[in-house]
């Protein structure tokens, strides 16, 4: 039977990267690889700050959740398999076909064109843009590396941890913040900081043995209400503590605040679309069957606004806000619905041949 709670969790937690993006590429506070500020207003930041500590998290928790129902189904090598077709095609192939695009815009948003000696040949050009057009790409080499490490612990704890967090309290669940915490202070590269391997890791496998196990969701919507609670309470709180400084990188990151209010407020999205959003519909589905398309295509499409708005026409003010979240939005599901029809690219760019799969 068909999780309706992790769908709506997935779709609905990309409709939110897609609106954090729209608003990010005008932010005030991290300003490298984006037009920068087109308004005098700081306050739409603030969902930049109440967003980042835990959107990706939880994304990288469904995803070990599903796993786990994956791997009910089928091999570990054919799991393996299909992982590989639909991560790491898109974030290498895929890469190859669009990422030039990206990285034009990311480039030009940058100035980095003006340090680019004249004379430069195509072909090299060609790889700089692509290599600067990783964009949201860098999930699914996470989510790919993610799952080599889950079928490594599988083979060694063979079922023996899974049993045991069959029933584990809510508590216990809220303890794992500690280590959440722990995990979110190793494996950080130094450079492209969003490869955050340590807490991504982590919350996969958490998804994996945790998240997915029937009685402990049972027991978080139960307590869904009090969960909200607190995570609405610990946001707060840390918007006002990092309010003007920078939340993407070390220390505010991973900071003891940011991970309790992020794991806070992971618990409290499981626990509440479990308690009342364990349904599907009409609108529902359609987002479910697109979500990994409008993730992967949104970018580019609120890219090429930006450029043509600010760049282009030099436009400023809330309209420009307006206007890129359309263009996120419907620029990247339109992109999307041509791409997937088109044999070669679908494969590349989505890893998917005739299927419209769910890997987030």
């Amino acid at each position: 039977m068909r999780k309706h709670y992790l769908d709506n969790i997935r779709w609905a937690t990309v409709l939110l990267v897609v609106l954090y993006h729209a608003i990010f590429m005008y932010n005030h506070i991290v300003t490298a690889g984006v037009v920068g500020p087109v308004t005098d207003c700081r306050w739409q930041d603030a969902l930049q700050y109440l967003l980042y500590p835990w959107f990706m998290v939880v994304l990288f928790l469904v995803s070990g959740a599903a796993a786990r129902y994956a791997l009910d189904r089928r091999s570990a090598k054919a799991f393996f398999a299909e992982r590989t077709r639909k991560l790491l095609v898109p974030s290498t192939l895929g890469l190859l076909v669009l990422g030039w695009a990206q990285g034009y815009f990311n480039m030009a948003f940058s100035h980095a064109f003006e340090n680019i000696p004249a004379g430069v040949p195509a072909p090299v050009l060609y790889l700089i843009m692509t290599v600067s057009g990783i964009g949201v790409l860098w999930t699914c080499h996470v989510l790919w590396v993610c799952a080599l490490v889950l079928l490594a612990v599988r083979r060694i704890e063979c079922g023996r941890l899974l049993a045991k967090c069959t029933s584990l309290p809510c508590w216990a669940v809220a303890a794992l913040g500690v280590a959440a915490w722990v995990s979110a202070q190793v494996l950080n590269p130094p450079i492209i900081q969003v490869y955050r391997f340590g807490i991504y890791i982590f919350s996969y496998l958490a998804g994996y043995y945790v998240f997915s196990q029937p009685q402990v969701m049972d027991t978080l919507a139960r307590r869904a209400p009090i969960l909200c609670a607190v995570a609405a309470a610990l946001g707060l709180v840390y918007l006002w503590h990092s309010w003007g400084k920078n939340y993407a990188v070390a220390p505010n990151v991973n900071s003891p605040l940011a991970i309790a209010y992020g794991w806070a407020a992971c618990l409290a999205v499981f626990g509440g679309m479990k308690r009342w959003g364990d349904r599907t519909g009409p609108v529902a589905a359609f987002l479910a069957r697109h979500s990994f398309g409008l993730y992967i295509c949104h970018y580019l499409a609120l890219s090429a606004a930006a450029y043509g708005l600010v760049c282009c026409l030099h436009w400023r003010g809330a309209v420009v806000y307006l206007l890129s979240a359309v263009a996120a939005y419907g620029g990247g599901l339109a992109l999307y619905a041509v791409l997937r029809h088109v044999p070669v690219v679908r494969y590349c760019v989505f890893g998917i041949k005739k299927e419209n799969p769910h890997v987030l």
